[in-house]
């Protein structure tokens, strides 16, 4: 199943994307006319927290979808605005720091290459979907930076949770641009203010639940500026699995349904080119991963 949060008329809704990605359905709208009682929430966390609940329903949803064709909420996707899958996070986005060694290398040496899991956190403000505008903050800003990584979207309430069990508690995943002010991430010795920028975390274009992925540690992540590849990785060449980031975030910290963590950017980063190659008013990010579909992204101008 494949999930987004879409706007149509100035109404927003959650809906899932059939499988040809031609058409959405409107959740609520269907099951509106199926004379059945209605518990398709309005927002994506609230629709993941219900667990197989929800599922149960998509997947009887869908099936009268297919008998009913003509039925109102049966969108053509090119009527609707997709917006991030979850528009606003409950809490800041968990990312994962130096993941890829060879990301590492582009910016600094062998000996930057991390023992154990490196975490930073982005603002809920900075979430925008694909499509949308990124903000260029040239008044702050000369180093803004793109990183496309692979997103886990929590499903269900974890702590303490064993690395055997980590991807019971996954709902699904999606793709994430960690766009990142570099001059404002030196400058304050810090990753929270160089990495929160308004607009500086893309998300989408979907959430693909994880059935549809089973192998999400062997999947290739794309990252093209202007139709040029820069970033060409796998999760395979990770340093920390997804399993091990989840296990060791939990251990003292309730994980909750809705919540994102980015695994972390291979390299091919802009500040790791000699000279850097910084993001300009005007330019696309395209990020491309195995299964999911790609995020796109224009800088202001």
């Amino acid at each position: 199943m494949r999930f987004v949060t879409a706007e149509k008329n100035g109404k927003q809704f959650i809906g899932m994307v059939n499988e040809n990605l031609n058409q959405v359905l409107d959740l609520q709208a269907v099951e509106a006319q199926m004379n059945i009682s209605s518990i398709i929430p309005k927002t994506m966390i609230e629709a993941i927290s219900q667990g197989e609940l929800f599922l149960e329903r998509v997947s009887h949803i869908r099936e009268w979808a297919l008998q009913h064709p003509d039925a109102d909420g049966i969108l053509p996707i090119e009527d609707i605005t997709l917006k991030a899958p979850i528009p606003k996070p409950s809490k800041n986005i968990f990312c994962v720091g130096k993941n890829y060694a060879d990301h590492v290398m582009e910016m600094g040496s062998a000996k930057d290459i991390p023992e154990h899991v490196m975490l930073f956190t982005k603002a809920p403000t900075t979430v925008v979907g694909t499509d949308e505008l990124v903000m260029n903050h040239k008044n702050i800003t000369e180093q803004l930076d793109y990183e496309g990584e692979l997103a886990v979207v929590i499903g269900k309430e974890g702590r303490g949770i064993k690395e055997s069990e980590a991807l019971e508690y996954v709902f699904g995943y999606t793709i994430v641009n960690d766009i990142t002010a570099r001059d404002i991430q030196s400058r304050h010795k810090q990753f929270f203010l160089g990495k929160s920028l308004d607009t500086s975390c893309p998300i989408g274009p979907m959430l693909v639940h994880k059935s549809l992925i089973p192998n999400p540690s062997h999947l290739s992540v794309t990252t093209k500026v202007n139709g040029e590849i820069r970033q060409a990785g796998n999760t395979s060449q990770f340093i920390f699995p997804i399993e091990n980031i989840i296990s060791v975030i939990s251990q003292g910290m309730t994980l909750e349904p809705g919540d994102i963590i980015a695994t972390g950017t291979p390299a091919g980063v802009g500040k790791g080119f000699n000279p850097p190659r910084f993001l300009k008013a005007g330019d696309v990010i395209e990020i491309t991963i195995d299964g999911l579909g790609t995020l796109r992204n224009k800088i202001e101008e």
